[in-house]
């Protein structure tokens, strides 16, 4: 008997080590004191936040033409740090524009006063309520950086982010925020019958969950292509920060031809342009200094 009670207690106990073993580990809070962005790495139900080790520190200098809309962005940010009311922010419009580097560049700027970014996937919104767990009681600021979310239609996720923008039964963190770019202003796809109600009885409700969405970002602001006179003064701006030596006539023209085989101008078309010039130009420095040593 006390042997098939042994054998029994054996046999309960690598259960147990099993069961914990397939249980998931709990997750560290982040190391905000020696990392200032992070990653959320799903793993099964739960995941990490993984530190970013190189983050990049944009320059918001760098951002050309959209002052207005970089001006709304820092105050919103600056109440946020200063643990005054805020707003989620969404930055819709043209790809290239500088939405999501206009994200990226608040961290340099603010990394000092306490604030910290977590990228999210848009798959990863399911995660938010552990993603806010492990970042509530944490001496930070954080925003949710989610870059190029949409949704198509027929998914479920977008209702599931609307609770959790506004806060469901449990309360939203203070200390953080949802900061995502989208190539779509009201985040879902806009069909002809939204308008004429075909295969809707109250296509105004239809419409109207499509619009809740975008109504839970309080701050929404729109990029736009530039004209190309913006263009051509982002270009400048490129060229003098990097030290190129042209006269502004080529330059334009070089600058212009660019734009029309790449069928865009936006200021990131225009920071490729300069990218290349500025190597073609070294090419050519180096080519002649070749040369000259032969």
């Amino acid at each position: 008997m006390n042997d098939t009670t042994d054998r029994f207690e054996a046999l309960l106990e690598r259960v147990d080590r099993l069961i914990e073993g397939m249980m998931p580990a709990a997750a560290a809070p982040p190391d905000c004191e020696h990392y200032l962005a992070f990653r959320w790495e799903r793993t099964g139900e739960r995941g990490r936040l993984a530190p970013v080790m190189n983050p990049h520190l944009f320059e918001l200098n760098e951002l050309v033409g959209i002052d207005d809309i970089k001006e709304e962005v820092v105050r919103n940010t600056t109440q946020f740090v200063e643990g005054l009311p805020a707003n989620n922010v969404l930055l819709w419009g043209e790809r290239g524009c500088g939405k999501s580097s206009l994200v990226k560049g608040l961290l340099k700027p603010f990394a000092s006063r306490g604030l910290r970014i977590v990228e999210l996937k848009r798959w990863d919104i399911m995660s938010l309520p552990h993603i806010t767990s492990l970042l509530r009681d944490a001496p930070y600021r954080f925003l949710l950086f989610c870059d190029d979310l949409s949704f198509d239609e027929g998914e479920g996720d977008f209702r599931a982010l609307k609770t959790l923008l506004d806060g469901d039964i449990e309360e939203r963190p203070g200390n953080v925020l949802i900061y995502a770019t989208s190539n779509r202003r009201h985040l879902m796809p806009e069909r002809m019958e939204d308008n004429t109600g075909d295969l809707e009885i109250h296509p105004e409700e239809a419409v109207g969950e499509k619009l809740a969405l975008a109504d839970r970002f309080g701050l929404s602001f729109g990029f736009y292509s530039l004209d190309q006179d913006e263009y051509l003064d982002v270009v400048r701006y490129y060229a003098a920060h990097r030290g190129l030596r042209m006269e502004d006539e080529e330059l334009c023209a070089l600058a212009v031809k660019w734009s029309l085989y790449s069928a865009r101008r936006s200021g990131r078309s225009a920071r490729q342009f300069v990218d290349d010039l500025e190597g073609r130009l070294g090419l050519t420095k180096n080519g002649r200094r070749k040369k000259s040593s032969l």
